[in-house]
């Protein structure tokens, strides 16, 4: 089986090259056999071409192009011409051409495939898993590979050009874990240790800071063993940012230089500098959510100044105990039915709402359930604050700060699909989320955990409160955000061993674990430790949201499922007893 390289790829030739001799090779993408005359897209990663087999043009090529099936691996030889008037395809950049087949070369046959290589398929993606070889040959998915090859590329150039040290960090690191499981790898050579996979390279990337290697960024696999979702992976992909001598104003400044490079270049879009910035306090009040989408407007407001003096005995009860209530305005919603609240209704207990307060706007005046505990101040200055005009429906939920928050920031969502609100056109939103509350506590365990990390540093006003009121104190941490999704984040680090002790100790880890856990990193810091901060972006979501896809599996070429199960080659799988005995592991 003799075959020439390609002299074009399947993207290239144009009518500039007619009457050329060419050698085109690639996978038979149709086939249309018209009698005398055989038509056969010929496709690799770089377009399509129409190569024709005609039996007075070259009798053996046409025999042997009847054997030709979807699939099959082709090499053909022939002479480009330009189509016949009214047979071109102004669909395909090839479209004015097509290739008359001189030589036939069959490289490799194709059994017919579980789906069709096309974009538009019904196929589960289970099925697509199974056969990722194939779903990857799809033009979509490909363009997905490409794209991200692409900001690899963007990233690389743009950190290199501003001074930063790309340095690997280790993937066999020691086992820390707080927050998300680590995977664990056990050590052949140190029976009964293990190593751990990294769930980022946090630690490394400060000792780097330490090193004096003032500028770091890496492209980096990360590992976490959790539940997943459509935008989690137990293996993704960052890029690892740190900088020496900076506040977060340099941090902001960096990334968002980087954002405008992959806006330009990856969508074609201008991206204005420098982006909004909203607190965890404030994202939480408008829009529900610290992860907020500004895609479309629909802002939460704050009731409780409308109610403070209410005889409406839940908005009193909720108001004396430090609660919030809180409005949402569905423009043009007057007239849904009662079925329609119920459904919405239905939907916010799910979340676990009391109930949900529903008032219809009049003219100059409101239609609810509880309108006759109102008095005719409180309907008209809610109105007012509510900015409402007669058809429009007002929602009201009230309760603990944080879980009436969320949970009208969940209905905001709702209400903006069922408003159509959000166009595939729309125009992307990113933002700047600031000043998280450093520690959030847990009921179940009846201790405080790091809403970032435990080298986050608190804003420098609040440490005072680290042990009187630690529900108070502010982190020097940030996430950016793109159209409801967080994209990236990070904190400007603790870099003193003192503050890092108060740190653990209001985590409640003793000295003994810290010393256990992160010595090596507490000894570092005694040996002069730059001020410094990072970030660190989702690079797998980041590339999903670009390429406006739904799951983070369609621009990573070989994901898991969201069972964590790679369908394609089986794994995790069992291994050999044998193996087991010399890693000093039983299974029970």
């Amino acid at each position: 089986m003799f075959f020439k390289s390609r002299t074009h790829t399947c993207g290239e030739l144009r009518e500039v090259n007619i009457g050329e001799n060419v050698i085109l090779n690639g996978w038979v993408d149709t086939r249309r056999d018209l009698g005398g005359l055989i038509f056969i897209d010929l496709r690799d990663r770089y377009g399509i071409t129409q190569v024709v087999f005609e039996p007075n043009f070259n009798k053996e090529a046409h025999e042997n192009a009847g054997n030709l099936r979807g699939e099959f691996v082709i090499s053909v030889e022939g002479k480009v011409r330009k189509r016949p008037e009214g047979t071109e395809n102004s669909s395909l950049a090839t479209g004015q051409i097509d290739v008359m087949v001189s030589k036939l070369v069959i490289l490799n046959e194709a059994k017919t495939p579980p789906f069709s290589v096309k974009d538009e398929i019904d196929t589960s993606e289970d099925v697509r898993l199974k056969y990722r070889y194939l779903d990857l040959r799809r033009p979509k998915m490909q363009q997905n590979i490409l794209m991200r090859h692409k900001m690899y590329q963007l990233v690389r150039r743009y950190f290199d050009q501003n001074n930063f040290v790309e340095v690997e960090t280790p993937v066999l690191m020691k086992s820390t874990p707080e927050g998300a499981r680590d995977y664990l790898v056990p050590s052949r050579l140190h029976k009964g240790k293990f190593y751990a996979l990294p769930q980022s390279p946090q630690q490394y990337k400060q000792l780097l800071m330490v090193s004096g290697l003032d500028r770091y960024f890496q492209i980096v696999k990360c590992f976490r063993d959790e539940d997943l979702r459509a935008d989690r992976q137990p293996e993704f992909t960052q890029i690892d940012v740190e900088m020496s001598f900076i506040d977060q104003e340099n941090i902001f400044e960096m990334v968002e230089g980087l954002m405008k490079i992959l806006f330009k270049e990856i969508l074609n879009k201008e991206l204005k500098t420098p982006l909004p910035r909203l607190t965890f306090d404030e994202a939480l009040e408008k829009y529900g959510s610290d992860k907020p989408d500004l895609r479309f407007d629909l802002e939460m407001v704050t009731l409780n100044h409308v109610f403070e003096k209410t005889s409406f005995k839940v908005f009193q009860d909720h108001i004396n105990n430090k609660g919030i209530i809180t409005g949402l305005l569905a423009p043009g919603c007057g007239e849904y039915t009662r079925n329609q609240l119920d459904v919405i209704t239905d939907y916010v207990k799910k979340l676990g709402a009391g109930g949900l307060i529903w008032m219809r706007v009049k003219d100059n005046d409101l239609e609810a359930p509880i309108a006759k505990f109102l008095t005719e101040d409180e309907k008209k200055n809610l109105i007012n604050s509510m900015n409402a005009k007669a058809g429009d429906l007002i929602f009201i939920v009230s309760g603990s700060k944080l879980k009436a928050l969320s949970i009208m920031g969940s209905l905001r969502l709702e209400m903006a699909r069922r408003l159509n609100l959000i166009k595939s056109d729309s125009e992307p939103k990113l933002l700047w989320v600031t000043d998280f509350p450093l520690l959030e506590w847990d009921e179940q365990t009846k201790r405080y955990y790091a809403m970032h990390h435990p080298f986050t540093s608190p804003r420098l006003e609040d440490i005072e409160l680290m042990e009187s009121d630690p529900s108070k104190v502010r982190a020097r941490a940030y996430d950016l955000v793109l159209n409801g999704s967080e994209i990236a984040g990070g904190s400007i680090r603790i870099h003193n061993a003192d503050l890092q002790a108060k740190m653990f100790k209001a985590l409640g880890i003793s000295d003994e674990e810290a010393e256990h856990k992160f010595g090596f990193l507490m000894n570092a810091f005694k040996y002069g430790a730059p001020p410094h901060g990072g970030i660190a972006f989702g690079f797998d979501r980041l590339a999903m949201i670009f390429a406006n896809e739904n799951s983070i599996r369609d621009v990573i070429a070989f994901p898991k499922t969201a069972s964590a199960v790679s369908l394609m080659d089986d794994s995790p799988s069992t291994v050999d007893e044998a193996q087991l005995k010399e890693l000093h592991i039983k299974i029970r």
